[in-house]
């Protein structure tokens, strides 16, 4: 069944493509914000522990599913269920979470619009078309409109061609070239003045902080949510990786690519914050707290970048490109988790559904435009705050309440025939049936009543 699907051709491929999912605007911009506002690098010391305690045994969770299913998430959880009630559930929650992913693409659209519209505003200006680069830059109807359809078609042309075509073969390009802009903007942005304030911000540990429960729930957020988990992507993903892979191994590589760029990010944009603020650029309230995430990239950074002459020019196109290039990675992940369920479930060749969702994406995101100060923060909301920690908590229920252990150490073991005697094994299977739901809860519970 797994070949007439479609499948990695290889464990590099399946990384790039996973850690492409993973790693979104959020890595690049909401992370590294994320760490100023809570104790710098006393955040990034909790991140990095809980990314591997909470992050890493969930994204098991949703691949072992999924390789052992090699089906969309409805089938998968079906197939594990146990009886009736199971059965029904995990058809819900699956149903659910290809909704939800639907959902996120159809605002995540409408922001990687304006990433390619400022993209190519910097080189407008590079021509000196100045009218035009301020029309890429203003919040326009037509301008948000004509850029969100640009971007889900890029999106749906790669999703149309499959998996080895599209997914993998894309994501081998985009994810390297993602991560070398990244370093290279790193290396010249470090070089300006008032950058090592920035620096210091990030790594110097505030360690009264670390301990705060804000600052622990905050961590453990930005972890589960940094690896795209909650709404089938990593399980869509793991359906598609040979029975030979060995799943902790590259689950682990998944995690490490994508905490990886998340801190890497952190290098680059607390830097660049407090380069604005040395050029003369405003990165605080009037209460004194970091401005918030969209205002720092749409507002903040332009700023600094208009400052720095001709160098800004090429700074700010770069980095857009990279936002652009983060986005899209992501995107094709969300899109996959429908489209998989709609060939699977109705029978419909892979470009029909691609062409059939997309078009019903594209209606919802327009919407939302037209409705903007209504829909746009309420659709991020009822997604990101209160449906992907509640999936997330069923597809570790699953994995470690509903779906026998044995059945699952033989799923383990195609792999990694070894694999009961390691010390994944020893921890993973309680860790995930306990301590997931719990911390998982936790942060369901931070969003609802902390604000």
């Amino acid at each position: 069944m797994a070949s007439t699907r479609g499948e990695f051709s290889s464990r590099f491929g399946f990384v790039m493509a996973a850690a492409g999912s993973a790693v979104g605007l959020g890595n690049i911009w909401g992370f590294p914000t994320q760490a100023a506002s809570n104790g710098g690098a006393a955040f990034l010391l909790v991140y990095l522990i809980l990314a591997f305690t909470l992050a890493y045994p969930a994204l098991m969770a949703e691949l072992i599913i999924g390789r052992h299913a090699h089906a969309n998430a409805v089938n998968a959880l079906r197939l594990i269920s146990t009886g009736p009630a199971t059965h029904k559930i995990g058809t819900t929650v699956g149903v659910i979470g290809f909704i939800v992913a639907g959902m996120i693409l159809s605002f995540y659209a409408i922001v990687a619009g304006w990433m390619i519209s400022f993209c190519l505003a910097s080189l407008a200006e590079f021509f000196g078309m100045q009218a035009v680069a301020d029309w890429l830059t203003s919040f326009g109807m037509t301008r948000n409109l004509f850029f969100m359809l640009i971007f889900l078609v890029l999106t749906v042309g790669i999703i149309s061609e499959g998996v080895r075509e599209g997914i993998e073969r894309w994501s081998a390009r985009l994810m390297p070239l993602l991560l070398v802009s990244l370093i290279l903007l790193v290396l010249y942005v470090c070089t300006l003045d008032g950058a090592m304030e920035g620096l210091k911000v990030y790594l110097l540990p505030d360690f009264e902080r670390a301990l705060s429960p804000k600052l622990i729930i905050a961590a453990l957020g930005s972890a589960f949510f940094s690896l795209s988990l909650g709404v089938g992507t990593m399980l869509i993903y793991g359906s598609y990786i040979s029975d030979e892979e060995n799943l902790p191994v590259v689950g682990g590589l998944v995690t490490t690519v994508d905490i990886m760029i998340a801190v890497i990010a952190g290098f680059l944009v607390l830097p660049a914050m407090y380069v604005a603020l040395h050029n003369g650029v405003e990165i605080f309230t009037a209460s004194g707290a970091l401005i918030s995430e969209d205002t720092l990239i749409f507002t903040v950074l332009p700023e600094l970048f208009a400052t720095m002459g001709l160098a800004g020019i090429v700074v700010s196109f770069i980095f857009f490109f990279l936002m652009s290039i983060a986005a899209l990675t992501s995107s094709i992940s969300m899109l996959e988790v429908p489209v998989a369920y709609t060939i699977e479930e109705h029978g419909l060749s892979r470009k029909t559904a691609v062409y059939g969702i997309g078009c019903a994406i594209a209606v919802f995101s327009a919407t939302i435009l037209v409705n903007f100060e209504t829909l746009f923060g309420l659709v991020i909301a009822f997604t990101t705050r209160y449906s992907q920690p509640i999936l997330g908590f069923m597809f570790c229920v699953y994995a470690g309440w509903v779906w026998q252990r044995d059945k699952v150490l033989k799923e383990v073991q195609k792999g990694s025939p070894q694999v009961e005697h390691t010390l994944f094994w020893k921890i993973w299977p309680w860790y995930v049936k306990l301590v997931c739901p719990v911390v998982i809860l936790a942060i369901f519970a931070q969003s609802l009543w902390g604000g």
